[in-house]
């Protein structure tokens, strides 16, 4: 096992890096736990992890920023993805860069989700120069939207997402923003 992490930034608790080949076993069973993806289409295969790490390597070469893998720093334990991602779906808003996160379920309720998107803000905007991060929720995940509030982020408009179209529980999305102050 590859144990050297190069963290791109830390939190209090968190370290952000760019993601390694380690991670892909882990990431996919996350990906493959009904609960974590009960607001997506469906679960997510090994194949597809591992093609998800490889385009967020990839994006990370090119613009220093992805979903970035986490890991708690006291324990050294990866629990999913917390960053920052393009995203160029046909939209009224896009191309934009989004904040986002998946988190392994038994690391659910412990506040890494809001620690980690505030500090993947701060990223975003003091080392980036980033002028505004949004962030997409379908309108039932009531949890990531409360997220959302949390780091300060403000509701901008419901839309029909275009990749969700066919998915009547999940087309209804929620679009919140914030600028760099």
């Amino acid at each position: 096992m590859n144990t050297t992490k190069n963290y791109i930034f830390t939190s209090e608790r968190l370290g952000f890096r760019n993601w390694m080949e380690d991670d892909i076993p882990q990431m996919a069973n996350i990906n493959s736990n009904t609960n974590v993806m009960k607001f997506f289409p469906s679960v997510q295969t090994a194949e597809q992890t591992r093609g998800f790490i490889y385009r967020m390597q990839q994006q990370f070469e090119e613009q220093n920023y992805c979903y970035f893998a986490v890991d708690v720093l006291e324990s050294d334990a990866f629990i999913g993805f917390i960053g920052l991602s393009d995203k160029d779906f046909e939209s009224d808003f896009t191309p934009c860069v989004d904040i986002g996160w998946r988190l392994s379920e038994n690391h659910w309720k412990k506040g890494y989700a809001t620690e980690g998107a505030l500090a993947c803000l701060k990223y975003g905007f003091e080392e980036l120069h980033l002028e505004k991060i949004i962030a997409t929720t379908p309108s039932v995940n009531i949890k990531s939207e409360e997220v959302m509030k949390r780091i300060g982020m403000t509701k901008v408009k419901s839309f029909n997402h275009p990749l969700l179209l066919d998915d009547e529980r999940l087309r209804e999305c929620l679009l919140y923003s914030i600028t760099n102050r």
